[in-house]
């Protein structure tokens, strides 16, 4: 399921499907002088969105923007897998049993992915670059195709989180792995730029980068930032369930919009790195809700991997909110955690 988020009665759609499709209310204000305030650009290949409640004491729109589109280019130049300055690149072009000073951000994220690496067993990893671009997902494909057994055998010798290491301010590799940081670079984003409006001194608002957003507090008129969970369709959004999101992030996680098939068979770009082969199972989507938009990011993508039993497992054992979303027959069935149903019955209004 995509996700929307829902601004009113005069709704505009805005930006492409990544996870969560952003609805963006007309700009208005109310009686007390508070009024919403709207801006959104281009980042790493796709949109952000910001929408805030803006009262006399906070800053104007401009400066907000500004602020914001720093910590994107910033996001940007640590994170980027598709420009050859970033951080995490010019450490992908390291040969093996090399080191690199990095940012605390890129240490924090690293030690993210560890975390979700040893949770799920090795099927999440943040060094599948190698495979994504081998399967004709990533910066560096030739174009999609099925690797034959022989190929995807030496690119699975440069995956695995066990081969990076964290020594003070350095990361060190001990194998040419590559790191891949789209999993979870929109999350830790979105909750970097949560902090800085919180600085400003902004308590009312929506941030959305690529799909991965977070909401706090309510719009002017004191209703609060809805989210609908849609079905996985191309063809129409249908929304099956709206729910309230107040200081959660949300991400939703699908294998089914950029994925190729030969001879009838469906290949995503979702990896599980045990296998080193897109997943085939029948959960479409997972939608996550957590206090941190990073962990959401990560967590979805990571119980999209595992799949409908491992994944439900997890998110049980866990307390993860998770909305799954499983291929049938019929079509769609939906399940969700019991962490999901309450925190949805915390935020209703």
């Amino acid at each position: 399921m995509a996700a929307a988020v829902l601004g009113g009665d005069e709704d505009l759609l805005t930006g492409r499907w990544s996870g969560l499709v952003v609805l963006a209310g007309i700009l208005a204000g109310c009686g007390n002088g508070d009024s919403l305030e709207r801006f959104d650009g281009p980042t790493m290949g796709s949109r952000y969105s910001i929408q805030y409640v803006r009262h006399s004491s906070t800053p104007g729109p401009q400066t907000v923007q500004t602020e914001v589109e720093n910590i994107l280019a910033e996001v940007d130049r640590q994170f980027s897998t598709y420009r050859s300055d970033s951080d995490i690149e010019r450490f992908n072009d390291l040969p093996a049993n090399r080191c690199q000073t990095m940012p605390a951000p890129v240490l924090e994220l690293i030690r993210v992915g560890e975390q979700l690496s040893q949770q799920s067993a090795g099927s999440y990893d943040l060094t599948v670059e190698p495979l994504v671009n081998l399967w004709g997902f990533g910066p560096q494909a030739r174009g999609v195709k099925v690797p034959t057994a022989r190929a995807l055998a030496d690119v699975q010798r440069r995956v695995g989180y066990r081969h990076l290491r964290i020594d003070g301010d350095q990361l060190c590799k001990d194998a040419a792995v590559e790191v891949d940081f789209n999993s979870i670079a929109s999350g830790y984003a979105v909750d970097t730029i949560a902090a800085r409006l919180h600085a400003m001194g902004i308590d009312s608002y929506l941030a959305e980068v690529t799909g991965e957003l977070k909401a706090a507090g309510k719009k002017p008129d004191g209703s609060s930032w809805k989210v609908a969970l849609e079905e996985p369709r191309d063809d129409q959004q249908v929304a099956q369930r709206i729910i309230n999101v107040d200081g959660n992030g949300v991400s939703t996680s699908g294998d089914y919009r950029n994925y190729f098939e030969v001879d009838g068979r469906r290949y995503s770009h979702t990896l599980d790195a045990r296998t080193g082969a897109p997943v085939l199972h029948t959960l479409a989507s997972v939608t996550v809700i957590h206090p941190s938009a990073l962990m959401a990011d990560g967590l979805s993508t990571l119980l999209l991997i595992l799949g409908p039993e491992r994944a439900w497992d997890y998110a049980e054992t866990h307390d993860i909110g998770a909305f799954f979303v499983l291929r049938a027959d019929t079509g769609f069935v939906t399940r969700t955690s019991a962490a999901f149903e309450r925190l949805v019955a915390r935020k209703t209004e």
